[in-house]
């Protein structure tokens, strides 16, 4: 049975939006290098909303190995999307499952050897959040305060309680905060 493993790159204020912010931080620690790597090294799928499946697909869909060497995971494991409305999933091994529900994604879970990997994808998230299904949720925050765009948590979200399982910072002035489900 798979875990999900939820990585975001986040600004002190919370602010998860596009995270081209994060270039002035490059490049990384090799140690966050690390990290990142062992979480999808990890992973046996992915899973994306709408939104982030759209960025995702015409940025990675073209990358090599020697760009990036994130490319071959992006490219080549299944992805799994989680739309309201029917999407055209036409990047390799992308398969649209629906709308959000919480039983669909158990079964996911129960049927993928490895972890499921998930990126951005905030309205997705908060739903598996809120419906305890997150197992690890990998916070890396960024040392700036953007005031301005998405959070992963913003007005209205329910109050959320974690329990922090890992931390780690980095030379660059990142930190690590790995969270796992409060008991």
């Amino acid at each position: 049975m798979g875990q999900i493993q939820v990585h975001e790159f986040i600004a002190l204020d919370g602010v998860f939006e596009n995270p081209a912010w994060t270039a002035e931080w490059w490049p990384w620690d090799p140690r966050m290098e690390q990290t990142v790597g062992g979480i999808t090294a990890a992973s046996t799928a992915i899973l994306l909303g709408r939104t982030t499946y759209e960025m995702f697909a015409p940025a990675w869909s073209t990358r090599t190995a020697e760009e990036d060497p994130g490319a071959p995971f992006f490219n080549e494991t299944p992805k799994y999307v989680v739309a309201s409305n029917e999407l055209t999933v036409d990047w390799n091994n992308s398969h649209w499952i629906g709308p959000y529900n919480p039983d669909e994604i158990r079964r996911l879970k129960s049927e993928t050897e490895g972890d499921i990997y998930i990126s951005g994808s905030g309205q997705l998230v908060r739903a598996l959040l809120a419906d305890g299904l997150v197992d690890q949720l990998h916070l890396f925050v960024y040392p700036i305060a953007l005031g301005k765009g998405e959070k992963l948590w913003g007005e209205g979200v329910d109050s959320t309680k974690l329990a922090l399982k890992d931390s780690e910072a980095y030379s660059n002035g990142v930190v690590h905060l790995c969270y796992g489900p409060a008991q």
